[in-house]
């Protein structure tokens, strides 16, 4: 298959589609990860963020992973394309609908709503880039805070910024913590069918393993989406400060 090919063919776009889903996967496990520290509040005496703002400034200031957050952007907008001419193509094949709808029968809702459900986390990722990600690159979160940066007695030539008590102003709007639990729910349904999608689009068709792998994408969907939507709600109920 050449690239023109893997762009434009229908098979190529699908495998585009399970390559770059797989690397989004990847990297929510990172994410997720990094997250989960914002919890160490809890367990570590007189933390107040620390181990959730060295481990966001490990992710933001070291080569490696700010390399691969090129490559992240390139993915996520590569994913989206091809989701949306895929819902695109989708669509004017079932010009003539079924004379028995089978719904749920046939495949259920999620899978066959992933064009919605992608557009939803679009746009639930647009909100949170413009709350974290741009505020941490572009120095917005002086604008929001007195101080933009901190320093720990460990290493007080390092500043950091203080993404965790930015993360405890943005989750103090309920508007805000409903979409981002909203985010959350569309995310969760979209990996219920695109993790095990992808690793059958890219060949894997023995039953036992499809099986297993189905069985681990909703494990993996209802686990990572409960964590991401539980941070905002932690905040916003005051169970970390």
């Amino acid at each position: 298959m050449t690239w023109k090919q893997a762009f434009t063919s229908s098979i190529g776009k699908k495998i585009v589609m399970a390559i770059t889903g797989l690397s989004l996967i990847l990297f929510l496990i990172v994410h997720v990860t990094v997250n989960a520290c914002m919890w160490a509040v809890i367990f570590v005496p007189n933390d107040d963020g620390e181990v959730f703002n060295k481990a966001a400034h490990f992710l933001g200031q070291t080569l490696v992973p700010r390399v691969l957050e090129i490559g992240l952007f390139l993915f996520i907008i590569i994913h989206i394309i091809q989701g949306f001419v895929l819902e695109a193509q989708n669509r004017s094949k079932r010009g003539t609908p079924y004379a028995i709808n089978y719904g749920n029968r046939g495949s259920k809702w999620y899978s066959r709503s992933m064009g919605l459900l992608g557009t939803l986390i679009f746009l639930f990722l647009i909100l949170h880039i413009y709350d974290f990600w741009i505020p941490s690159r572009f120095g917005g979160l002086a604008n929001i805070h007195e101080l933009e940066a901190i320093t720990y007695p460990d290493n007080p030539n390092q500043p950091y910024h203080n993404l965790y008590r930015e993360m405890i102003v943005v989750f103090q709007n309920p508007f805000i913590v409903v979409l981002y639990v909203l985010g959350c729910i569309s995310l969760a349904y979209h990996l219920a069918h695109g993790f095990q999608s992808s690793f059958r689009t890219l060949g894997v068709s023995n039953k036992r393993y499809a099986a297993m792998l189905t069985w681990i994408g909703y494990a993996f969907a209802i686990i990572v989406s409960l964590m991401f939507a539980m941070m905002p709600v932690s905040v916003y109920f005051h169970w970390i400060s």
